[in-house]
């Protein structure tokens, strides 16, 4: 049998859960903290690997072994790495409070409708992205990937938000609750106490009560009628071109995808909703305000950037996908912009036939698989007598072009 003991944000553990344990493996700080069995052998984590070789023998010869770890070791913990070792039913598990659970009581605020994201050892980047997107996220802290980190990754579009850092958290002498913006938290070095940092965007009032734990329940349908949107004399993308946009953009939590040429941010907006990290880049004053009270009128965040690209593109992030709107001279520019910084794909609109081969030698020239399609549509539309006609909308082509994933060679090393 493995013992698996939640400690550190809580209550130390109970007596028995350590009696007669014959191999106690743990943090340094977590066998520090408590009066281990005199005969117990020690194994202070580093490598996960040799550590788990050494339970193995342990549990081969049916002697007792404890493991160690901060707050609930099933949340973002051990446990799934010994159960899918050891199997599930080998395992006892005692679980603490979890330093996110810890840190929202701190606080006094619920966290049922917060999103927790793992950045210890894990891309930084979905983190980074889910702080964006949403306005009540728990990010777990990791080497190179602390509160320093995630404010510098904030302060430049997303500014806005709070962090709360809460470090040491469990440590009468030591814990720490700090409340600060992202261009502070930038500015500090926050050591290794860190357990959990929150990231809050307090003017998104909170929601209801929850009857499902986690993000906003995804959106039921997408490509929403022109008619939700604020816009000028149409100048909107059509919601069937809209449609095969998304689709090929693909957004989801953890991705960043910018909208250029944003117009009225319906694109932007249903990005959103879909749960991506969005900023929309429009040049017109009055196309940021647009955009700015679509995402509104939708519940989302859009972070809004305003300036003509291809220029005002080196100040952001690189995006996971990039939608492209318009179709004027500087095109061609925008879409090798686009196409330089983006990791997965560009999609582009165009109303003009003569911008097409440019935009799509643009995005083959950056060594992307291209494709497109002419989209036609005619809509139901009424005539007088309760008869109705087809009215057709103007044609639009959509290009796509998909980054090829790295090839490998025979020894896994990416080329």
């Amino acid at each position: 049998m493995i013992t698996v003991v939640g400690t550190g944000t809580g209550a130390p553990p109970d007596a028995d859960a350590l009696a007669g344990a014959e191999l106690v493996v743990g943090g340094r700080r977590h066998l520090d903290a408590v009066r281990l069995p005199e005969t117990a052998e020690r194994i202070v984590l580093g490598p996960l690997a040799p550590a788990l070789d050494v339970i193995e023998r342990y549990v081969a010869k049916e002697r007792r072994v404890v493991v160690l770890a901060s707050g609930d070791p099933g949340f973002f913990g051990i446990v799934r790495v010994l159960a899918e070792r050891f199997g599930a039913g080998l395992l006892d598990v005692r679980p603490g409070v979890s330093s996110v659970a810890a840190a929202f009581a701190r606080l006094g605020l619920a966290w049922d409708d917060a999103v927790v994201v793992s950045a210890h050892g894990r891309d930084f980047r979905t983190a980074v992205n889910a702080c964006r997107a949403h306005p009540k996220v728990a990010v777990l802290t990791g080497p190179g990937a602390g509160p320093a980190e995630l404010g510098a990754a904030l302060a430049r579009t997303f500014g806005d938000r709070v962090l709360v850092v809460a470090s040491a958290l469990g440590d009468p002498a030591r814990e720490r609750v700090e409340r600060v913006t992202p261009a502070e938290a930038a500015a500090r070095d926050w050591g290794t106490a860190v357990s959990v940092v929150l990231c809050l965007d307090e003017a998104r009032a909170p929601g209801a009560v929850r009857t499902v734990a986690g993000p906003a329940v995804r959106p039921a349908g997408w490509a929403l009628d022109e008619a939700e949107f604020a816009h000028r004399d149409s100048m909107i993308t059509k919601f069937e071109v809209r449609a095969l946009a998304l689709a090929r953009l693909g957004p989801r939590l953890g991705d960043l995808v910018w909208d250029v040429g944003a117009g009225s941010g319906s694109v932007a907006v249903e990005c959103a909703r879909l749960g991506a990290a969005v900023v929309a880049v429009e040049k017109t004053p009055d196309g940021v305000g647009r955009i700015r009270a679509n995402a509104e009128a939708h519940g989302v965040d859009v972070a809004v950037v305003h300036g003509s690209a291809p220029e005002v593109l080196s100040g952001l992030d690189d995006p996971d996908a990039v939608f492209v709107g318009g179709g004027g001279r500087e095109l061609p520019a925008v879409v090798t912009a686009c196409a330089r910084r983006a990791r997965r794909t560009v999609v582009v609109a165009m109303a003009a036939l003569d911008r097409v081969p440019a935009a799509r030698a643009a995005l083959t020239n950056a060594g992307f698989a291209c494709d497109g399609v002419l989209l036609q549509s005619s809509r139901l539309a009424p005539l007088p007598g309760d008869v109705t006609r087809l009215a057709a909308t103007n044609p639009v082509f959509l290009l796509w072009g998909v980054r090829p994933p790295a090839h490998t060679d025979i020894e896994g090393v990416a080329q």
